[in-house]
């Protein structure tokens, strides 16, 4: 699965909202880095700086603008870690008290309230396809 092609495939289906997001910039990437010390895969980078602000479906990935608290990356992660989700880990989509996470090798783990799972997917494109756009 190619990441550029999931995001094409998010776009088209994009839905209106009263007030659109805005895509984050490279400053709020290098903003959430220092808050997190933690660097963001490249593929995560990419989707936040091209897909950001897409809106579909009922899942609500992460955001990197301070005005959206409640989706604000860093206080998603630290409300995840304080749950036990391991701090090398970057949670980017919080379902219902579970958590979407991004391995520092761009491998995404799914963490239960319960703690780990053996639940994975081997790219963040393949969750988009698979999870995002296949089950949202």
């Amino acid at each position: 699965m190619n990441l550029k092609s999931v995001i094409s495939e998010l776009r088209d289906l994009n839905e209106e909202v009263p007030k659109p997001l805005r895509k984050p910039t490279e400053a709020d990437i290098v903003k959430i880095e220092g808050i997190l010390e933690l660097t963001l895969h490249p593929d995560y980078r990419t989707f936040l700086l091209t897909a950001g602000d897409i809106v579909f479906g009922t899942f609500e990935p992460a955001l990197a603008l301070e005005q959206h608290s409640n989706l604000y990356i860093p206080n998603i992660a630290k409300e995840a870690w304080n749950q036990g989700v391991d701090r090398t880990l970057i949670p980017f989509c919080e379902d219902n008290g579970d958590y979407y996470c991004l391995t520092q090798n761009g491998i995404v783990e799914f963490w239960s309230h319960n703690g780990r799972t053996d639940e994975r997917w081997d790219s963040l494109a393949n969750w988009i396809k698979e999870v995002w756009i296949e089950e949202g």
